[in-house]
């Protein structure tokens, strides 16, 4: 029987990506592939700026083939591609600085995926913010899904004064959501140009006094809330939360990536869930795995911001209303939200 695709295919789907459970083939890093009895040729294409990522895919790409094909030649071409970067015009930057002018600092925390604990990190780091002296903002671009009002346990809806509407300012955070302004049981399914809009309303509309920074809760994803807000504002930079999970981290890079493409820069990922601590024996578990952030942020070339732990504390603040850094500044817990905070500010300051 001849040699096939197929046999191949299956072939280096046992070629894991470095630092990953999944395969090569499943990460879509096979650009062509030519199968004869006599030769197979390997066309990889590695999305990384990490040159030692791409020569180890290669050299077990190769050992792989070597083994399962012993009597065919065998020839791999690993090729690296960074994402593109475009540059912002004059007219662009001057477009940008009409939305929120008085606000020194603007970030977007974002996340690949849902269900990672995105808007339970922007709440508690726009409230860590707050304990370090900072005049912060916080506005809930989620808008498929605002569930800042809920963690933050704000029910009452913002003041008109017939020009602007006011913000509403809880734990020392001035806030602005979707979900102060439409029903809690509506389903936002907008798309596009009403998404566009709908952003650009929460910042022009709005008076947003002066501030030391804002914090953007992000939509999951890479979609129109991402685009929009990078060409509406100067962000200074992107911090990307994950879990240690590989699911999770293949949708990390992807935003990554994208925020790259726009000029955005990325200031590095919060490893969320990162570990369990019993409270009786003080066992430490990783129930997720480990390490998965730090690989990655490896690759990517970017910094792990800290490493927040799973706890029922976290979990009942962000579902009551009171973040933990607001109700217990010291406990360990918001230790860590503080010291990502810190380094955040720094980071930007300093950039």
């Amino acid at each position: 029987m001849p040699l096939t695709k197929e046999q191949v295919i299956e072939t280096l789907r046992q070629v894991n990506y470095p630092g990953y459970s999944r395969d090569i083939v499943s990460f879509g890093l096979i650009q062509k592939l030519d199968v004869s009895d006599e030769m197979i040729r390997v066309h990889l294409v590695v999305r990384s700026t990490d040159n030692n990522v791409a020569q180890t895919i290669k050299r077990d790409v190769e050992a792989k083939l070597k083994e399962a094909y012993p009597a065919a030649k065998h020839e791999v071409v690993s090729e690296i591609q960074e994402p593109p970067q475009f540059k912002t015009t004059a007219s662009e930057t001057a477009g940008k600085e009409k939305f929120l002018a008085g606000i020194k600092h603007k970030v977007a925390v974002a996340s690949g995926k849902g269900g990672v604990g995105k808007s339970t990190v922007a709440v508690n780091l726009a409230v860590a913010l707050v304990k370090l002296g900072k005049k912060v903002g916080l506005l809930d671009a989620d808008i498929y899904g605002p569930s800042i009002p809920l963690m933050l346990g704000v029910d009452e809806k913002p003041l008109y004064d017939g020009k602007k509407i006011q913000t509403i300012e809880k734990y020392g955070v001035h806030l602005m959501s979707l979900g102060f302004l439409i029903d809690n049981s509506e389903a936002v399914i907008w798309r596009g140009a009403l998404v566009h809009r709908a952003l650009q309303q929460l910042m022009s509309d709005v008076a947003w006094p002066e501030l030391d920074i804002i914090l953007f809760d992000m939509p999951p994803g890479t979609g129109d809330a991402q685009l929009t807000l990078s060409q509406s504002v100067s962000l200074d930079g992107a911090v990307i939360v994950s879990t240690p999970q590989d699911v999770a981290l293949i949708d990390a890079i992807k935003g990554v990536q994208m925020f790259r493409k726009v000029n955005v820069p990325i200031m590095g990922i919060i490893e969320n869930m990162s570990y369990f601590v019993c409270p009786h024996c003080g066992e430490r578990t990783d129930i997720f795995d480990h390490g998965g952030v730090a690989k990655v942020c490896a690759q990517l070339e970017t910094e792990l911001l800290g490493e927040v732990p799973i706890d029922a504390r976290i979990r009942e603040g962000g579902d009551g209303g009171k973040p933990i850094v607001a109700m217990d500044p010291e406990s360990p817990q918001s230790k860590v939200f503080l010291e990502i905070a810190q380094k955040m500010y720094d980071k930007i300051e300093n950039q």
